[in-house]
């Protein structure tokens, strides 16, 4: 396992293979889904790895055992004998306007009708002539046909606020999924994979067979790499990142593992890593968020707006499983989306009150999640730069400053617009800033006598924030000492400020009021 060739934005399993890639064996999954199941749906974050599994699905059935050599699936007793397969991949097409889908599922239909000489029955909708195709196929080779769905819900991602559109599309996919089960003699296997399980009651409702193994504990590492696998199959080039920085592999492992690690799909199982995210660091020999950078998601910010949820209110949510499957059109689950799409995973399992608690993946979702928020409470020529400077804010939070950045955020907040001059929205403000910061943040943090509205840590300094809104500065530091929020670094070697602030719309333009103390 010691090639180095980094598989980056690679999707081809077959190419992977032959070119010599590094592959995180996955086929285990691949024989047992194919062995036991047969109509399967799997949700999973983007650049996660599904278009891969989708592929390697694709090269077991085509046949190629000679592409799995050494693989575990070439030890397991299984059935090679090449499958047709009809593989459709919705990565590609502009899904926001009337025809957009429509041309996606007809130019699909027409190029496997071609491969495999079905006569193109164009009097028909584009329902009945996938029908066509799939009993045609049957008809023509004596064998049942395989179905491989990339990204089921792209024609439905982004496009909410259309909701004609969005209408539009989910009903044309529900009639051409319903092949899934009215063809079902003729069918071998079908998976369908997305991120998120967007609108999924509706389209599939059908599909009554259809198994959803998102939240399995068994199928929590078909995608996504666990620690024993990156130290298993990347260790070199681990060392050699760490080379580059100047740290031991152990130093290297440890960042890394801040920064792309931490997802978990079920109650139980290996956490697992970003796969790009780590490709890409190893690769670039730098560690830096380039999930984010591979897609803005502003519907999601959008989303997290409009539904009134407190950005510094996220982490720690928790949800019945029923709550993370049911996500539709509107405001009304963002959690579950923020959860299906990879901006949240599960932290821990209550099964007493059958509740799953939430929380951030790591580092890297953390500073994309504030980095594209912000904007939406900030104002848009202040956020990162001007005169508030988010350099300056981080230097005064590292540097035991805090008189210097509660000056930095007074300045910010008297250019918030008038509608947005309340406590929650100074809170969220305030929270993202020092999430992009790269500090600990925590909000509403549980202690014996009540809840901290915010807690910043840093390697040498800790602070402790009570905010209060129209009412006054020592209301706020009463509150901090009286219910001791800080009474859990009393033992911390590092320095302690309690933090009051009260914004105070009465007395423009001094809106931000505010005392500090040292704890010790």
């Amino acid at each position: 396992m010691s090639k180095l060739r980094y598989p980056i934005g690679i999707q081809s399993f077959t190419s992977l293979i032959e070119e010599g890639y590094t592959y995180v064996d996955k086929t285990r999954f691949i024989a047992q889904l194919v062995t036991e199941g047969k109509y399967i749906f799997l949700s999973r974050p983007r650049r996660f790895g599904k278009s891969l599994l989708l592929s390697t699905f694709h090269a077991y059935f085509d046949g190629r055992r000679d592409l799995f050599k050494g693989l575990a699936i070439d030890d397991m007793d299984m059935d090679w004998t090449p499958t047709p397969v009809l593989h459709f991949d919705f990565n590609v097409g502009l899904y926001d306007n009337p025809e957009g889908l429509q041309e996606r599922l007809v130019e699909f239909v027409s190029t496997y009708e071609i491969v495999f000489g079905i006569e193109q029955r164009k009097d028909l909708n584009v329902v009945l002539r996938f029908q066509n195709l799939i009993k045609g196929i049957y008809v023509a080779t004596g064998r049942q046909v395989a179905i491989l769905v990339d990204e089921y819900d792209k024609p439905l991602l982004g496009i909410e606020d259309n909701p004609e559109q969005f209408e539009k599309n989910q009903a044309m996919l529900k009639g051409f999924f319903s092949n899934l089960k009215s063809m079902d003699e003729y069918i071998r296997f079908a998976i369908l994979t997305g991120v998120a399980r967007f609108s999924r009651v509706s389209i599939f409702s059908d599909l009554n067979n259809l198994h959803d193994i998102s939240m399995s504990d068994q199928y929590q590492e078909i995608c996504g790499w666990t620690e024993d696998e990156l130290k298993e199959y990347f260790k070199i080039g681990i060392g050699a990142l760490a080379e580059s920085r100047e740290e031991s592999p152990e130093q290297t492992l440890d960042n890394l593992r801040t920064y792309y690690d931490g997802y978990l799909f079920s109650k139980k199982g290996n956490r697992l890593y970003n796969p790009y995210s780590v490709l890409t660091a190893l690769y670039n020999k730098e560690i830096l968020p380039y999930w984010f950078e591979t897609g803005t998601p502003t519907f999601l910010a959008k989303r997290i707006r409009k539904s009134g949820i407190n950005p510094d209110d996220i982490n720690g949510q928790s949800r019945s499983y029923e709550d993370l499957i049911a996500v539709g059109l509107g405001t009304s689950n963002v959690i579950a989306l923020m959860f299906q799409t990879g901006y949240l995973t599960i932290d821990s399992y209550d099964s007493r009150r059958g509740r799953y608690k939430l929380r951030f993946p790591n580092r890297e979702v953390e500073v994309g999640f504030a980095r594209n928020l912000l904007p939406l409470y900030a104002p848009p020529t202040k956020q990162l730069g001007g005169s508030f400077s988010l350099e300056n804010f981080q230097d005064d939070l590292y540097d035991g400053d805090p008189e210097s950045f509660m000056k930095r955020l007074e300045t910010l907040m008297k250019d918030l617009p008038g509608e947005d001059h309340r406590e929650s929205t100074y809170r969220a403000v305030i929270y993202l800033l020092c999430l992009l910061s790269g500090t600990e943040a925590h909000a509403e943090r549980h202690s014996y006598k009540g809840r901290s509205d915010l807690e910043v840590l840093t390697p040498d300094y800790v602070y402790v924030f009570e905010f209060k809104y129209n009412k006054s500065v020592g209301e706020a530091m009463e509150q901090l000492h009286t219910r001791d929020y800080a009474g859990r670094y009393r033992m911390d070697p590092r320095k302690v400020y309690l933090i009051g602030a009260n914004f105070n719309e009465k007395k423009q333009p001094h809106i931000l009021e505010y005392d500090i103390e040292v704890l010790n």
